[in-house]
């Protein structure tokens, strides 16, 4: 497992994790700046877990995945 396949740029799960986790981020940074009714909080929350979770399963199939274009650098040589 190599943690240098994550940064896929190609991919276009690469940019998909990064989206779900700067979500992430902000749904965070909104439930601990705003006093928010228990209900919307608990959304809030709940989605920010779930971004997280999504985003963490995606960095972990960029690992375990080879990068699209090494298998054409294998064939060559």
């Amino acid at each position: 497992m190599k943690l240098s396949r994550i940064y896929q740029p190609r991919n276009p799960l690469f940019w998909l994790m990064v989206m779900l986790n700067l979500l992430s981020t902000a749904l965070a940074w909104i439930g601990r700046s705003y006093e928010l009714a228990p209900l919307p909080a608990t959304i809030v929350a709940a989605m920010a877990v779930g971004n997280a979770v999504i985003g963490l399963y995606l960095t972990i199939r960029l690992i375990r995945d080879e990068p699209a274009g090494a298998q054409v650098e294998a064939d060559k040589h």
